[in-house]
């Protein structure tokens, strides 16, 4: 901002003020040295200016103040020093202030004034003091003329003055008219010599954000409106709200439908995201704007073209995964066995863990065989022959039925029609578990997608009211999966009453509280959240209940109709703090932390902060600094700055902090490294899988499964074929270690479970409420996952998207074409034209992004219809490049 760009005042400071003028006269006092003969004459010609200056004759005093100003714009400098004239004319700043001011009270317009004022607005510069506006003060008794007579340099710190004097006169409440008309003409300046970041930084200075649309162009558009989005994560709102409409309004007016529909989409704005698919006509683009849509999970209302509706449905997912698998030679399905790698164990650790319940173990490796193969319709337990997979269901005992029948729905995601065939099936056995597992397989096979039929709402509707606790949780799980995002009304007219019940069980009421915030994720849905804050009072009340895990799920559920919607919560906190005193702070907490993620609010990572602090000497009242930890990860994901300095506070946690916080600190770290391994962050999480508290070393290995989810990175691989060894006695770890091993390897590599996209610029509101839902059912493990709830991992679903970049033409058929690949680089604000990405490598298309990687076309040939080439991108030919051929 302007305000950043003013000089700090030196140790000097300090000392007792004199008055202005002889505190000038002392700074011009410079030391005298030995000059040169050019020099020297120089200065002897400066300094005779100087005395004609002075002279009664006003003709004599212009010609001297023209001669003076000639020199000053034709002489040149270095970077390392400035145009000897000017150094000269310094030490006379005083004695032309002096003058100046004589000479006007003698005649208020004399002769030669506008140059005069001009040249010691120039001089002025030279010495900046905090909240001192001589530059601009004298610029405004200048000349109206031009704006760059004396060089950028000029303009970039008369705008920071402007900054200075505008703040005054608002306060004191004077004109501001000739302020604003100085900035309309900095304004053009800026912005046709590259300064656009300087020029923003005016007009929010100024107030008039708004009139920096007029000035952009095709070309200077793209520098202004990145410096704005990136300054608007430091701004607190709804100014940054504010900040953001504006570039959406840039984009739009200048037709860049793709960068305006980004920024709706990061405003959540659903209007202004039909406003930008109703403003652009071009069919190809709307494409376009459609796989941005689906890539972000937002369904609009049908259009009515079929094409567009597919596409926004995510209907041509799984072909395009397919093909990409495909091309990349992946589709060999993997094994359990084959991740496992136990012929590189130790032969006696082998024997150990073979003693451990071999349903426990099946049930890992279902999981397993589910993450590993997810998406490709095809694997080696669940898809063969049906008396093969039958005998595999039959492994899992019991409850554990339910994930095995589920892990179908992993195996055939995002294709429909395929999918439902092969789980029908299922839906008419006589095993209760493994038919409540087929109800939940067809949601998980439908999340992210829409159908036109509904197959899903029709399905598993019917289930709903079955005498069957099991097939009932399975139904209902099942349509939040399936619905994830939609904010379809049905949803909520079939699980609100069950919700509201208060004679129902407490896992029905919880998994249909967690299912209506899946499904209206981030509306603040009024109704919902009273059927749930009225169900957590009465439940509260009830001592079997106040702290059984589920009732915490409750205050979950509450948190994701509020994710994201910041100051929107303060009436639902405000519900919070009226419940049982044994759960009111770990609700608040909760549905606060959701309210703020991803946003890097300083302000409430200090209040959360603040939480820690405070002594607490029972256990059990202290849950809610759990989640006060997990919510410093949560607000600062997808902030890097943010995502840096909470790695800083976790480890002061991790040293100072009650065990009861160090639980939640692997939680917080995969949180904000989902699916992006760094060495620090595997280092800590590799320490404190061998913690000597058993829940923060479990809580650990999962992190690590999180943190690493679909990388195949070879380090966290490692470490998890060695924690199998250690923990080869203990059931419970073992089980951990191998979920998280499938997670490393989730979709053979093909997969990413990272919220953000679109160059890191959009969370997925739906991906963070699975994560949520897992991390928080982690707080208790033994009694949710590694109790008869191991089905809540299926929430991760909601997280899943392919990490490939692929490339169609306009009759969206894939291409291939030469695309570069590298680690991006921030260039908000770098002058010039710097390359956005380095250390690039060039491949064919499909090409696998990490998180932290770009990418860009290496050829001219093709244009692409969106500058953000990630996920699906639709090419057109590039015809200027076919003429410079021809």
């Amino acid at each position: 901002s302007a305000n950043s760009r003013k000089l700090q005042a030196g140790p000097m400071a300090e000392k007792d003020k004199k008055s202005g003028d002889e505190e000038v006269k002392e700074e011009v006092h410079l030391p005298e040295v030995e000059l040169s003969e050019e020099d020297e004459k120089i200065k002897d010609e400066v300094d005779e200016l100087v005395e004609k200056l002075q002279d009664e004759e006003d003709g004599v005093a212009k010609l001297a103040c023209e001669t003076l100003c000639t020199m000053l714009k034709t002489a040149t400098g270095t970077v390392t020093s400035i145009p000897k004239p000017l150094k000269f004319l310094r030490r006379h700043y005083s004695t032309l202030k002096d003058t100046y001011t004589k000479k006007q009270a003698k005649n208020v317009d004399f002769l030669g004034r506008p140059q005069f004022a001009d040249m010691i607005s120039l001089l002025a510069m030279s010495y900046a003091k905090d909240d001192v506006t001589e530059c601009l003060a004298f610029k405004l008794e200048g000349s109206s003329g031009e704006i760059d007579q004396w060089g950028h340099e000029y303009v970039r710190h008369l705008a920071g003055e402007i900054g200075i004097e505008y703040q005054k006169r608002k306060a004191a409440e004077k004109a501001i008219d000739d302020l604003l008309d100085l900035v309309a003409k900095i304004l053009p300046y800026d912005f046709t010599h590259n300064s656009e970041p300087q020029a923003c930084d005016l007009l929010f200075e100024v107030e008039r954000l708004d009139d920096v649309v007029a000035h952009c162009t095709i070309d200077n558009h793209r520098r202004g409106c990145d410096y704005l989005i990136g300054d608007s994560d430091y701004v607190p709102p709804p100014l940054n709200k504010e900040i953001q409409k504006v570039a959406f309004k840039i984009y739009k007016t200048l037709n860049q439908y793709p960068l305006a529909l980004r920024c709706a989409m990061l405003l959540n704005d659903m209007d202004l995201i039909s406003e930008t698919m109703e403003a652009c006509e071009d069919e190809t683009m709307k494409k376009q704007l459609a796989f941005m849509l689906g890539r972000q999970r937002i369904f609009l209302d049908p259009t009515g073209d079929d094409t567009l509706d597919e596409i926004i449905g995510n209907g041509k997912l799984s072909e395009f995964f397919l093909y990409t698998a495909r091309d990349l030679n992946s589709m060999d399905p993997k094994t359990p066995e084959q991740i496992y790698k136990t012929h590189l164990q130790d032969a006696r650790t082998t024997s150990l863990s073979a003693n451990i319940s071999s349903h426990t173990q099946n049930l890992a490796s279902t999981f397993v065989n589910a993450f590993a193969n997810a998406a490709f319709c095809t694997d080696k337990l669940m898809t063969g022959e049906v008396t093969q997979v039958t005998e595999w269901l039959h492994k899992n005992k019991d409850h554990r039925m339910m994930s095995a029948a589920a892990s179908l729905g992993m195996i055939f995601l995002w294709d429909v029609d395929v999918g439902l065939a092969q789980v029908d099936k299922f839906l008419y056995s006589h095993e209760e578990y493994i038919k409540a597992g087929a109800l939940m397989a067809v949601g998980i096979l439908h999340s992210g997608v829409r159908n036109d039929c509904d197959p899903a709402l029709a399905l598993l509707s019917d289930y709903l009211d079955n005498k069957t606790t099991d097939m009932r949780v399975a139904a209902i799980m099942g349509l939040g999966l399936a619905y994830a995002g939609s904010k379809r009304e049905e949803i909520s007219e079939l699980l609100v009453p069950l919700v509201a019940d208060s004679d129902m069980a407490l896992e029905v009421c919880t998994f249909a509280a967690l299912s209506l915030g899946l499904v209206f994720v981030g509306t603040c849905d009024e109704n919902i959240t009273e059927v749930i804050t009225t169900q957590l009072m009465e439940r509260s009340e009830k001592e079997d209940q106040v702290n059984h895990a589920l009732t915490k799920m409750l205050c979950v559920a509450l948190g994701l109709l509020f994710l994201g919607q910041e100051e929107n919560v303060e009436a639902a906190v405000l519900a919070c703090s009226t419940l049982n005193e044994k759960i009111a702070k770990y609700c608040e907490m909760t549905v606060k932390t959701c309210a703020y993620a991803g946003t890097g609010n300083v302000g409430q990572v200090k209040e959360l902060m603040q939480q820690l602090f405070e002594k607490i000497e029972k256990e059990e009242d202290a849950a809610h600094q759990s989640v006060a930890v997990m919510g410093i990860g949560l607000i600062a994901m997808g902030e890097v700055l943010g995502s840096d300095m909470s790695k800083r506070t976790f480890e002061h946690i991790l040293q100072y902090g009650e065990p009861v916080m160090r639980r939640a600190i692997p939680l917080a770290m995969a949180l904000v490294n989902v699916s992006n391994p760094q060495i620090i962050v595997m280092d800590t999480l590799g320490k404190l899988t061998h913690d000597a508290d058993q829940e923060t070393s479990s809580n650990a290995i999962l992190a690590l499964g999180l943190v690493g989810a679909g990388t195949n990175n070879a380090r966290i691989a490692n470490m998890l074929r060695q924690l199998a060894n250690y923990y080869a006695k203990e059931a419970n770890h073992l089980f951990l270690v191998r979920v998280a091993q499938g997670m490393l390897f989730l979709g053979k590599g093909l997969l990413t479970m990272n919220p953000f996209h679109s160059d890191r610029k959009l969370m997925n509101r739906t991906a963070v409420a699975g994560l949520l839902i897992v991390l928080h059912s982690c707080m208790d493990l033994k009694a949710l996952i590694l109790s008869k709830y191991h089905f809540l991992l299926y929430y991760l679903v909601t997280a899943i998207s392919p990490r490939m970049m692929i490339t169609l033409d306009t009759n969206l058929d894939p291409v291939q074409v030469s695309v570069r690949v590298g680690q991006a680089v921030d260039t908000v604000a770098v002058p010039g034209r710097p390359k956005t990405i380095t250390g690039f490598q060039t491949h064919n298309s499909p090409v696998l992004l990490q998180f932290l990687d770009r990418a860009e076309l290496a050829t001219d040939k093709w244009k692409p219809l969106t500058p953000c080439v990630e996920d699906v991108v639709i090419l057109e030919a590039n015809k200027e490049a076919e003429e410079e051929v021809v």
